[in-house]
């Protein structure tokens, strides 16, 4: 840049700080007025008198608590201010000729912000004024003449990029930059996933701002901004139907826990909080899974035949149950053996689950009992049947209530496996099956693709009924005397709430897995699926409970698809969605990847999935990936796998100013495990399935081969490991 041009970008970026200092002004008032609103509501409602409350005392409390939690909600808002608080400017002319009295500039930011006149010194993002910033080009530039992005960090402007929408800018007009996406693109990524809302062009507004009836399928390759649309879209439903999605709810489903930390603040930043982050480990309520299983006991779990298994499965007595039942009723002698037993309990299950008929069971066992002996008062043995203690016994081991987690334990008794699996599953597939519900027993933890057999199980045998907890009511109480003091807490006060004593953590490694309440699945007025094409068929029909009426958001590319069976999972998908209308939007421009990284990864993965959708990369850097090889750890001859990594990771460092990723095979995990948070803590080491839908400035890939040979979906996953570096990538390979 000449000097001249950098004085006009200086006196451009200054000119916009004295606009983002006057916003910010305004907002530091608006959090006085709510904390005054807040002081108001809290003065509502005090009495000095006790006993009966008083009618207008009681509309005290209730402007009260109305006050308070409005001004929370208020407060929270205004201090969700992440970096770009206001990141574009639109100038815009009305009039048929350039003039600058029919010009109008309009700042677009995370929230809308007004000055005392009630003038807008900033637009809602998602406000229709807002479209032009996302829906204008040189073809149809809808009245913009320049469309200008902020890049800020914290309240400080640090650059001003422009696009001109017109053939030639006025005089007046400066034009800074080569443009606003470009310029994004080589931004750094941090730790959170900045919002490139600035950057989203025409075809991804359509998809945010569809119609939010039916099912939204978004596709495309590595690096083509789905995720950042699907959840700018979530964010705009809320936005333009506020009280349908508001009060039903969204639920956004990511790939991993990695993954959920990673997004977590995109949604709140752009001023929405009303929505549920979920990875597929923790769907179910009282239910938190990280670890993964083979890829080939996934693929069981994973798969429709499940379904037969778990109904054989809860269908069936419990372990060790009694197979007759002898009691004396009203003086006489009673014995049901293990075949009127047997018609009991298929009566009982015909139109209820294992646990709703628990409540009803007693009373069948009773007519049967009384249709053996047919003496004496028939109502009198019933009586006597109802409060027998020998009963109480017989069905505590008979016909517990049992917790659906508990059911999926039962098959660590691979004969039990075998039964149920019959005709169904091979019996080395159900040898495998019962091995890992063995190894989870012993580890003490669920896998990820547990998660949705406890869900299916929770619907065939119920969820655990009229049990009472005394923790529960003793907690009410507690909640009571806090009353007034979370409320203060909410609003910034300083002052704490009472913490509440440790967790019992459970000991033994089968109360850790039953540790916690099942619930009923909670239903959402939409549901964002993003890496779609990773979720397996009983994980889809997971999900499907909590979306029955809801509208769906699904984000995906067959090309990185960990789960194999692409059929059985789409027949799974449209049976989440129901009958509902679709519409598909497809993303084709690869915005992270420089081109060299993207042809690397195109020439993996074409080989294995000749079909793949190969969108375009639209960055050079002038810079190839680095190939570097390492020994094995036996021969002190060639560097091993620890050394050449380091060296590499040093250089990386020194190239790029952000993030880097080192994403290892497990094989070679505890080798390089100690580079993790190095370089002031820009390093993060991560497995392969974990980096789905992650992104960073550099990556360090070691051993492909072994990333292929580990995952599932072999040579797809690798694919997604070698997209997500944005600016350079060095790959270690062993020596052959």
């Amino acid at each position: 840049m000449t000097h001249a041009e950098i004085d006009a970008a200086a006196a451009e970026v200054a000119h916009e700080q004295a606009h983002l200092d006057r916003v910010h002004a305004e907002l530091a008032k608006a959090g006085q007025r709510a904390g005054l609103v807040a002081t108001d509501g809290l003065s509502r409602g005090r009495t000095d008198r006790t006993g009966d409350v008083r009618d207008e005392e009681m509309s005290g409390l209730f402007e009260r608590d109305a006050l308070v939690y409005n001004a929370a909600r208020r407060l929270a808002s205004l201090q969700h201010q992440y970096e770009g608080l206001v990141f574009g400017r639109l100038d815009l002319d009305h009039g048929e000729v350039m003039d600058l009295a029919d010009r109008e500039v309009r700042y677009v930011g995370r929230l809308g912000v007004r000055d005392d006149d009630y003038e807008p010194l900033v637009i809602d993002w998602r406000a229709p004024a807002a479209s032009p910033f996302y829906r204008a080009t040189p073809v149809d530039n809808q009245g913009v003449i320049r469309r200008r992005v902020l890049r800020s960090r914290g309240e400080t402007v640090v650059g001003v990029e422009d696009d001109l929408m017109v053939p030639e800018a006025p005089d007046d007009l400066a034009v800074v930059g080569d443009g606003a996406l470009l310029a994004a693109l080589t931004r750094t990524r941090g730790k959170q996933m900045r919002d490139i809302v600035a950057t989203i062009q025409a075809h991804q507004d359509e998809a945010i701002r569809a119609s939010d009836r039916g099912v939204t399928e978004i596709t495309g390759g590595p690096g083509t901004g789905k995720t950042v649309v699907a959840l700018h879209r979530a964010a705009y439903l809320l936005y333009a139907n506020r009280r349908r999605y508001e009060a039903g709810g969204v639920l956004v489903i990511g790939p991993s826990a990695a993954y959920t930390a990673y997004i977590e603040r995109v949604l709140p930043s752009l001023g929405e909080d009303s929505v549920v982050l979920r990875s597929l480990g923790d769907v179910v309520d009282a239910v938190t899974a990280y670890r993964l299983d083979s890829p080939e006991v996934a693929a069981i779990k994973g798969s429709l035949r499940m379904r037969t298994v778990l109904d054989r499965l809860a269908a069936r007595p419990v372990p060790e149950a009694p197979t007759e039942l002898r009691v004396m009723i009203d003086g006489q002698p009673v014995r049901l053996d293990a075949d009127r037993l047997e018609r009991v309990r298929r009566q009982a299950l015909r139109d209820r689950t294992r646990n709703q008929a628990a409540r009803v069971v007693r009373g069948m066992l009773a007519e049967a009992a009384w249709a053996s002996v047919r003496e004496g008062d028939r109502d009198e043995f019933l009586d006597a049947f109802e409060i027998s203690g020998a009963v109480d016994d017989f069905l505590g081991r008979w016909w517990p209530q049992v917790d659906p987690r508990e059911v999926l334990l039962w098959l660590t008794d691979t004969e039990l496996a075998y039964e149920v699996a019959r005709s169904v599953l091979s019996q080395g597939d159900a040898a495998a099956l019962a091995h890992s519900v063995r190894e989870t027993l012993e580890i003490g933890t669920w896998s990820v693709a547990d998660v949705a057999l406890i869900d299916e199980l929770s619907v065939r045998i119920g969820l655990v009924e009229d049990v009472e907890d005394e923790d529960d009511e003793r907690g009410f109480f507690e909640i009571e005397e806090l009353d007034g003091v979370e409320e203060l807490q909410a609003m910034g006060s300083g002052i704490q709430a009472p913490e509440s004593g440790p967790a019992t953590t459970p000991v033994l490694a089968r109360e850790r897995l039953l540790h916690g309440r099942l619930g009923r699945p909670e239903e959402y007025a939409h549901v964002l699926v993003d890496e779609a094409q990773d979720l397996s068929p009983m994980q889809w029909r997971m999900i499907g409970r909590r979306g029955r009426r809801a509208s769906w958001t699904v984000v995906g590319d067959a090309a990185q698809a960990a789960w194999e069976d692409a059929a059985e999972a789409q027949q799974a998908r449209e049976e989440a969605y129901g009958t509902q209308e679709r519409r598909g939007f497809h993303m084709g421009t690869n915005y992270r990847n420089a081109r060299e990284i993207f042809d690397y990864a195109r020439d993996v993965v074409l080989p294995a999935v000749p079909d793949a959708d190969i969108p375009e990369a639209v960055r050079e850097t002038g810079v190839q990936p680095v190939e570097l090889t390492f020994g094995d750890a036996l021969d002190t001859s060639v560097p091993g796998v620890a050394v050449v990594a380091e060296q590499a990771l040093a250089d990386l460092a020194e190239q790029v100013d952000g993030s880097i990723a080192v994403i290892t095979p497990t094989r070679h995990q505890d080798a390089v495990l100690g580079l993790d948070g190095s370089h002031d803590g820009r390093v993060v080491v991560i497995d392969p399935m974990s980096t789905k839908g992650l992104e960073w400035d550099a990556t360090l890939v070691i051993d492909p081969e072994a990333i292929a040979a580990e995952a599932p979906g072999g040579a797809r996953v690798l694919y997604v490991v070698l997209t997500r570096a944005a600016h350079r990538m060095t790959v270690l390979r062993p020596i052959v």
